[in-house]
């Protein structure tokens, strides 16, 4: 007689066994109809699973995450359904759900092509049509390895064999059709829906390893109604209009190189947005307190092995062995640096907090299947500061921290900001007693800055908590940029310490904390937010003059001299190309102002002004355009 605690607290006591969707129908008949999967004490089940004792159970339906996600591993299973239909003889792998959507990889000769992803997509919805049942059977291992064997599935029965010898295997069926998975799914082919699209093929080595054989691998994304499946694909294409590499041709900012793989080729108008981001950081920085250093890019083995950064990031630091045998390490992270700069001279608890800041190059080795424009490299720079205080400066320095990082994001446009909080692990560094200190005074910054935030719990970094502040874009998606870490570790690893009020030695606190994160990143993720029309302030090239014919070049050099002389920064064309050519191709580079220069606004001392997406002109004389837009210039990055 099991009784049926449901998430409110109330129970509901049934005579006999009984299953998860006769609890749903016992609660409503309308939430039994729309009842995806249930969780028992904690776990995802189908709606057939048999509850026989005490438990507690939720519902969940397609407006859950569970239940979207549930939607995709069901969309998976179809899909390689309907390839098995379609191409006999075509292996099945693995096809997990992820991030909207899910994959599945297949073994196959004769590659996908976008026809078959068409045909394959029309079976799908025949397979959703005929609304197979679906049912779980769970075999002995050795009978799931032959069974695979026998049909051909060799990765099948590979996986299978994986599995501890005193294990049973999941095994569900849609119809005839069946394959190795632990579930949960929903109970028929026809709960999917038909909001589902497959989107490319692209290939994948048989388990992430290289030395295997290469597998094709077709992606899809599947969704509740029509209408989030359209909005969706929607996205995709303004994703793909904002794409920064793209743009950042368009906009003649940078490039890259097979000769130096991860690493960026600044242009000249890519150079200005990265320095003027960093000379907007370093006023900001400068009036919170930090002090800028600089530290060297290449140190050697041993500090790096007494760092513990040489056991946990070795394998992707960069080395050189020197003619005198001597390893050396181009830095992965800042942070061993910043702590030989404290250790210089004796500190003493006057000198807390002490706030140490770089702009640092680091390099750090991505598989080149990794690699992705400006948002995922090998060499970057971080705007890296670590902070040295008592554990009763905490609070404090965290409050400040977390200000001044939503601060800067909101100048730079990002208002939607989401925090993630992220506590002690089980295996981790420093006494319990600080612990408590630490996670208490993230968890107060958290909390002050009234934002939504959610709690990843035990995911803290093995020496301290740590908040993520993840930005939301123009297109709703969200990126993890800035991070604030309590380290308990570090310091006294490297022998930092200061002299305490009693005049004993102490060591200090040490936060970590990034604002972009990644130069680099962030630019990539500005470019994508704004689509390339950023924000005056920021635009690497504010001001483009156009003479309408060679006549007025003089006029328009001189007109950019002025303007570059009142802190804006401007260029001429004087090209021998029309007018309307030049104002299209200085457009698609994004230039927030044309300045057009021709006989009337020589005679009126004046430049007419095209601003970019607009056909509307405007003529403005010199002193009231310098004085307009150098307010404006110095009043958005104040």
């Amino acid at each position: 007689m099991p009784i049926i605690t449901l998430p409110d607290g109330n129970n509901i006591d049934f005579p006999n066994k009984v299953t998860g969707l006769e609890v749903a129908e016992k609660i409503s008949k309308s939430l039994a109809k729309q009842a995806m999967v249930i969780s028992v004490d904690g776990e995802l089940k189908d709606l057939e699973h048999l509850i026989e004792k005490d438990c507690s159970v939720k519902i969940f339906t397609s407006k859950n995450p569970e239940g979207l996600e549930t939607i995709r591993h069901d969309t998976a299973h179809i899909l390689a359904m309907a390839v098995q239909e379609l191409f006999p003889g075509t292996q099945v792998t693995i096809g997990p759900v992820i991030e909207n959507g899910f994959y599945y990889d297949f073994a196959r000769k004769d590659p996908f092509t976008e026809d078959d992803l068409a045909k394959i997509e029309n079976k799908m919805k025949e397979i959703v049509d005929r609304d197979e049942i679906t049912k779980r059977e769970v075999w002995d291992r050795n009978k799931a390895i032959d069974h695979f064997k026998k049909k051909g599935e060799i990765y099948k029965a590979e996986l299978i064999e994986a599995i501890p010898e005193n294990e049973d295997v999941s095994i569900y069926f849609h119809g005839d059709w069946h394959d190795l998975c632990r579930g949960p799914h929903l109970s028929s082919t026809g709960k999917i829906g038909k909001y589902f699209k497959l989107m490319k093929v692209s290939g994948a080595y048989w388990r992430g390893d290289s030395n295997n054989e290469m597998l094709q691998r077709i992606y899809g994304t599947s969704w509740a109604s029509q209408k989030d499946l359209d909005e969706h694909l929607k996205r995709i294409e303004e994703a793909e209009k904002r794409d920064h590499r793209k743009l950042g041709k368009e906009m003649d900012l940078f490039h890259f190189r097979e000769e130096s793989p991860g690493s960026v080729f600044w242009h000249e108008r890519g150079w200005a947005l990265f320095q003027k981001l960093i000379n907007y950081m370093r006023g900001r920085q400068d009036a919170a307190g930090y002090k800028e250093v600089n530290t060297p890019e290449i140190l050697d083995r041993q500090l790096w092995e007494k760092s513990g950064h040489w056991e946990k990031y070795g394998e992707n630091m960069y080395t050189s062995e020197t003619p005198d045998e001597k390893v050396f390490a181009i830095k992965p992270m800042n942070c061993p640096g910043h702590i030989q700069v404290f250790n210089q001279g004796l500190k003493s608890y006057r000198d807390l907090p002490l706030r140490i800041t770089e702009f640092g190059k680091v390099h750090r080795y991505e598989p080149s299947g990794a690699l992705h424009g400006l948002l995922r490299v090998r060499a970057f720079t971080q705007d890296d500061a670590h902070i040295f205080c008592a554990e009763d400066q905490i609070t404090s320095e965290c409050l400040n921290v977390t200000n001044l990082i939503l601060d800067i994001y909101k100048d730079l446009g990002f208002e939607n900001v989401i925090l993630k909080y992220a506590d002690r692990p089980e295996i981790r560094v420093g006494d319990d007693e600080v612990w408590d200190k630490a996670e208490a005074s993230l968890l107060e910054a958290v909390k002050a800055s009234k934002l939504e935030y959610s709690i990843n719990k035990g995911e803290g970094a093995f020496y301290g908590p740590k908040i993520e502040f993840v930005l939301r874009d123009a297109i709703g998606r969200d990126w993890q940029c800035g991070t604030l870490q309590v380290d308990l570790n570090l310091p006294g690893r490297l022998d930092a310490s200061y002299v305490d009020k009693d005049g004993t030695k102490k060591v200090p606190v040490m936060l970590h904390r990034a604002l972009f994160g990644s130069l680099e990143r962030f630019i990539g993720i500005l470019i994508e937010n704004y689509a390339g029309k950023f924000p005056f302030w920021i635009s690497p090239l504010q001001t483009m003059v156009i003479p309408i014919s060679e006549e007025f070049n003089d006029y328009a050099i001189e007109v950019s001299k002025k303007i570059k002389d009142a802190g804006i920064s401007s260029a001429v064309d004087i090209k021998n190309n029309n007018l309307n050519y030049k104002i299209r191709d200085h457009s698609l580079a994004k230039i927030p102002l044309l300045l057009i220069c021709g006989k009337k606004e020589v005679d009126s001392n004046s430049v007419t002004i095209r601003r970019l997406d607009s056909n509307k002109q405007e003529n403005m004389d010199i002193v009231s355009f310098l004085k307009t837009f150098s307010a404006l210039n110095k009043a958005s990055s104040n």
